[in-house]
């Protein structure tokens, strides 16, 4: 039985698998159902609404819109981050009332 983050790494996988179909690297049409589907609620609680875009453009160096592998574990190891930052500020603030 897998642990909580080889599931987590495995269901991260499967999931760019399942968008990159057998091209190897995500569209920008690719990449907006992604976000819609997969990130609906981080989407909603951005204070800047075009923080992800921002993140896919900086990842996408070669300019040609398209997200390969190692850009998208990139993009989801960003957003780990920000949630993370986002959840300790929270966890702090509940602590102290």
């Amino acid at each position: 039985m897998p642990s909580q983050m080889e599931h987590a790494m495995e269901t991260t996988m499967f999931a760019f698998h399942k968008f990159i179909g057998n091209k190897g690297y995500l569209t920008k049409e690719d990449q907006r159902v992604l976000k819609e589907k997969e990130f609906p609620r981080i989407l909603e609680n951005q204070k800047d609404p075009q923080y992800m875009e921002k993140i896919v453009k900086y990842l996408n160096r070669c300019r040609d819109g398209k997200v390969g592998s190692q850009s998208f574990f990139s993009l989801i190891l960003g957003l780990t981050i920000a949630c993370n930052d986002y959840f300790v500020v929270h966890m702090k603030q509940k602590e102290k009332k």
